[in-house]
């Protein structure tokens, strides 16, 4: 029950609302217990005295009894339908954030769709339990209990027995409560598996269609559906066993009372009002037990959603700030490796072993090597992604791991290898990382990635809106759309992963003339395949199997064997090769 006991936490700041669903239960509680004593008075008044005229003063007695009720109740569900609401919002509010916080390592292994199903179906769960079935759960303990010392009162034989039953039920409970959480749990799981596969096939749908794979996505979603169903339907044969048992064992003790209650009203033991209200009251009794089966059902279900979102509430960020970090106003652009070892997981290879190298304020540094050498992990450590795992990335002679991380990543422009657009305007997208930039500052970043005669050629111009993840322009557009985003920032360094990589050679090479003069003043980082993207730099760093094996300007190398001059001739000879095609 600990994922409970958290969620009742979030409720402290609105405990008023709980504080009046409380007290108008307690009403409402008190009406229950008022319409089996009218109806007690009624048929002995009525009956023994035969005055019928008053008949109508006791019909009027219900309705005013139903009424009070039915008002109160009306305070309590809507007081904790508002409290729910609130509670739920929060709680969103701090998944939200969470999912802020957490470090690139966590999303190297995490399902977009499994954290979607948290967000949305999980906490929706909560909310349903929060809102209708903890209130009704305290309600009908709280009615068990009234009703329970009534009918002590009004008859300690026929309670004594019927007390038996109430074991017999609550421990049918119990053992349907055991039974059906781990089934929840695991149905929680695989709607979470049918987002995560639903999710991986819509962002994915262009490659499906490309290499028709349609038969064997439909499988792979089956499979995931039909494990899905198979949970609820375990779960269904679980709720038909247990439900009806704890319905004849409840009606086991109506048979007992009706049994004995009757002889007792023949032989005048008790009147027939009270054994009228007896088994009124009876059926109260019966029924918060009856609905507890169908409470811990909701509360199963709550507690599986509970515990899959704070396991991700609890989930530790490995990068984060620490206490007293400093400021970092100003940077010169000065980044230093010192012995740089790191690796993206303990179980993995080391993507970087041992570098070291230093690079100027004001100078650019290309990162060149075969796919998986550690260009990108570079990349990665200086606006602190990760943090190493030996040794220490420094900017201005300060390790990054002492600084304020909004400082850091506030003075380093971005272009990633995979251009990422959000769903907005073009200008939205270009702004994104400064919101309050004026609109001839956005359109002199588009100018200086060579974008703004294209976005100028659109219908909406600057405001048209570009579908979920840039669809509707091309690869080299979304890349300088990047561009002009990560140079609008002015920073002092620059991180361009293969930012020419998507474009054709036409507009690389207006890119390449727009970076040379962007980058004049700027500490800049490139890393590029293409030899016309690395001799824009005044250094090249030649990387392998995570080492630095050659540095030096191109010319230098050049002259020199090694991998370097390896992969210019590969790349000359595939030049040659396809003009000798065309």
């Amino acid at each position: 029950m600990n994922p409970l006991w958290r969620i009742l936490r979030y409720m402290k700041p609105h405990r008023r609302y709980l504080m009046v669903a409380v007290g108008a239960l307690l009403v409402a509680t008190a009406m229950d217990l008022a319409a089996p004593t009218v109806t007690r008075y009624a048929v002995d008044f009525v009956l023994g005295s035969q005055h019928y005229q008053w008949l109508g003063w006791f019909a009027a007695a219900i309705l005013a009894v139903a009424g009070i009720k039915g008002t109160f109740w009306f305070f309590q569900r809507y007081s904790m339908a508002y409290l729910s609401q609130r509670v739920i919002f929060d709680v969103r509010e701090d998944l939200y954030a969470q999912l802020q916080r957490l470090s690139f390592r966590f999303y190297d292994r995490a399902q977009t769709g499994q954290l979607m199903s948290r967000v949305a179906q999980d906490v929706e769960l909560l909310r349903r339990f929060i809102g209708f079935g903890l209130l009704m759960l305290v309600s009908q303990g709280l009615l068990f209990l009234a009703v329970l010392t009534y009918l002590f009162l009004l008859d300690p034989l026929l309670t004594a027995l019927v007390l038996p039953v109430v074991p017999l039920l609550i421990l049918n409970i119990w053992h349907f409560n055991r039974t059906v959480r781990p089934k929840y749990q695991e149905i929680q799981q695989r709607q979470a598996d049918i987002t995560a596969v639903l999710q991986e096939n819509v962002a994915g749908v262009r490659v499906v269609r490309a290499f028709t794979a349609e038969d064997h996505e439909i499988q792979k979603f089956d499979r995931v559906n039909r494990a899905y169903l198979d949970q609820n339907l375990e779960a269904a044969r679980l709720r038909a066993f247990w439900f009806p048992l704890m319905s004849l064992t409840a009606d086991l003790g109506v048979a007992v009372v009706l049994a004995l209650g009757g002889w007792q009203v023949a032989r005048g033991v008790i009147s027939l009002g009270s054994f009228v209200a007896f088994l009124q009251l009876l059926g109260m009794l019966f029924m918060p037990l009856r609905q507890m089966g169908w409470l811990v059902n909701m509360g199963s279900r709550a507690v599986a959603a509970g515990v899959r979102i704070f396991q991700l509430m609890d989930e530790k960020a490995d990068v984060v700030e620490k206490p007293g970090a400093k400021p970092l106003p100003k940077v010169r652009g000065e980044v230093r490796f010192e012995g740089v070892y790191f690796r993206y997981h303990e179980d993995s290879p080391w993507a970087l072993e041992g570098v070291d190298f230093v690079v100027r304020p004001g100078e650019t540094v290309a990162l060149l090597g075969a796919t998986g050498s550690g260009k990108t992990s570079i990349l990665q450590l200086i606006p602190r992604f990760y943090d190493v795992d030996r040794g220490a990335v420094r900017v201005d002679g300060h390790d990054v791991r002492d600084v304020k991380l909004a400082d850091l990543r506030g003075h380093i422009g971005i272009v990633p290898q995979e251009t990422f657009l959000f769903s907005a305007t073009i200008a939205e997208n270009i702004g994104y990382g400064r919101p309050g930039a004026s609109r001839e500052e956005i359109i002199a970043a588009a100018k200086a990635a060579q974008i703004h005669d294209f976005i100028m050629s659109l219908p909406q111009g600057y405001d048209t809106m570009v579908g979920e993840r840039g669809i509707g322009l091309s690869g080299g557009q979304k890349q300088r759309v990047a561009i002009a985003r990560a140079l609008l920032l002015d920073p002092a360094i620059l991180l361009l992963d293969e930012a020419t990589s998507s474009v054709d050679a036409e507009t690389e090479a207006l890119i390449r003339e727009a970076l040379r003069r962007l980058m004049e003043g700027r500490t800049a980082f490139v890393v590029a395949h293409r030899l016309s993207t690395v001799l824009m730099a005044d250094r090249i760093l030649v990387l392998d199997r995570g080492r630095i094996v050659q540095e030096g300007t191109h010319d230098e190398l050049m002259q020199r064997p090694g991998l370097y001059r390896e992969i210019v001739r590969l790349q000359l000879e595939e030049g040659q090769a396809r003009a000798g095609g065309m």
